[in-house]
């Protein structure tokens, strides 16, 4: 098996210090190649990876300021799909770019949502999901309109945190400072509890910083000391009473929650996002509505086993879990990808080719309870549609035809049609298309509900 792993370039891989998607990338990268598994890993070139490494870019644009984030985006990405033959599965860490290359390769890709930094972007994800497979990094942060094969959570090399048994005595916060991971409201709460606060990571919103942040330091009640490596970080994590996560939007994953708690501490943070996926209220940590509970929720702490968060992780978020889900999907994939077996998901459901001859291809379709396909026609094919289970309706030139199981109706070519589930339950149909061409190509869409054109 031969994976390309696409990075960010924002930060190196591993990154120093700050950097989540690729620090994700460089622990997959390593637990495959300790699997046997031939690993390129295209990330800067100043990244560090026992696997074989590609780059253009030399270091990080965020840590030399002379590299154009556009420019040299633009290159690093097409460095990979200017050679994905080599490739049995792309494997895209990079957000929404690299699907807009998806259609130029026949390699077959999977891309990580690690996060939907706007809707705005949700288009692109919608237009290639006929080319990319996805995989959320938690069910919460899973958008309604695009199709997954499956959750991942992200894992952590458990031998670089270190267990501590005895609870410390001052708050921890850790991460971005940036109102959405609400330092203030941290800041806050340490203040209602009477318990020193420190505050460790890099300042993203400077603004926010100047006016809200600095003016609450007194270097004794409320400490920040930056952004600080691996060793200082086990060292600040594991001696906390509590780390304080009062995020105020809805946070995809949280690696530093997990870190903290594999260090034994437990963890107080505002129910929203994928937090109560992350931790388990009431025994690694409390879930809480605001900054009152969580005053109320840090008396709890002591009554809170450290034992217990390690174990937590241990057992749902290790590196060696993440490394055989992802091998597990790719596995997945490349089933799915087999010459006479081509599989996709779609916004509205998924469809597979059972039979691909060369004067006639027939697919399994499935929909999705309350969706439908794009009003479409053909110009080289008929097709004959027979329901197998589920609720029907189907549009042909204008009218409107309720189907059950073991009914079936005819396209013409060139004739308008629109199947739809109205039902509770997946509809499930099979496609026979009979013509001088099959190809996805030959599908004029005349409304659709995704946007694809």
């Amino acid at each position: 098996m031969k994976i390309a792993l696409l990075s960010p370039i924002a930060w190196r891989t591993p990154p120093r210090h700050y950097g989540p998607w690729e620090r994700v990338v460089s622990l997959l990268c390593e637990g495959l190649v300790e699997k046997g598994v031939e690993v390129t890993l295209f990330a800067t070139g100043d990244s560090q990876t026992a696997g074989k490494l590609e780059y253009v870019s030399k270091r990080s644009y965020e840590e030399d300021d002379s590299l154009d984030p556009k420019v040299w985006e633009a290159l690093h990405i097409a460095h990979l799909f200017e050679q994905a033959e080599k490739y049995d599965l792309i494997h895209n860490h990079f957000d929404f770019l690299p699907l807009t290359y998806s259609r130029l390769v026949d390699t077959p890709m999977v891309t990580t949502i690690h996060g939907f930094s706007s809707q705005q972007i949700l288009p692109v994800y919608k237009e290639y999901s006929d080319r990319s497979y996805y995989v959320s990094i938690s069910d919460a942060d899973r958008s309604p309109d695009l199709p997954y094969l499956a959750t991942v959570y992200h894992g952590i090399d458990l031998e670089s945190f270190e267990f501590a048994p005895e609870r410390g005595d001052y708050l921890l916060y850790f991460g971005r400072i940036h109102p959405d991971k609400g330092t203030c409201e941290a800041i806050e709460i340490a203040r209602r509890f009477q318990m020193r606060l420190v505050i460790a990571g890099i300042i993203q919103d400077e603004e926010y910083y100047r006016e809200q942040v600095a003016p609450e330091l007194d270097q004794q009640r409320v400490v920040y000391v930056g952004h600080v490596g691996p060793e200082r970080r086990n060292l600040m994590l594991g001696g906390a009473y509590a780390l304080l996560h009062p995020i105020n939007f809805a946070e995809p994953f949280g690696l530093s929650v997990v870190e903290s708690m594999a260090c034994g501490t437990p963890v107080v943070a505002f129910d929203k996002g994928s937090m109560p996926e992350v931790i388990r209220d009431q025994e690694t940590g409390f879930l809480v509505k605001g900054i009152d509970q969580a005053v109320e929720a840090l008396g709890k702490i002591p009554e809170l086993d450290r034992g217990a968060c390690r174990r937590w992780v241990e057992n749902r978020f290790s590196r060696e879990r993440m490394v055989n889900d992802y091998l597990d999907v790719y596995k997945m994939i490349l089933e799915k990808e087999k010459p006479g077996m081509r599989y996709a998901n779609t916004p509205w459901g998924r469809w597979e080719v059972l039979l691909d001859a060369p004067d006639h291809k027939v697919k399994r379709i499935t929909v999705n309870p309350g969706k439908r396909l794009s009003y479409q026609k053909h110009f080289k094919r008929q097709e004959h549609w027979f329901m197998v289970s589920g609720q029907a309706l189907v549009t042909l030139d204008g009218e409107d035809i309720p189907l059950t199981a073991g009914q079936s109706v005819d396209i013409p070519q060139e004739a308008a049609h629109r199947m739809a589930n109205p039902g509770e339950t997946p509809l499930i149909f099979i496609e026979t298309q009979t013509g001088s061409y099959f190809g996805e190509d030959d599908i004029v869409r005349l409304e659709d509900d995704y946007g694809r054109s």
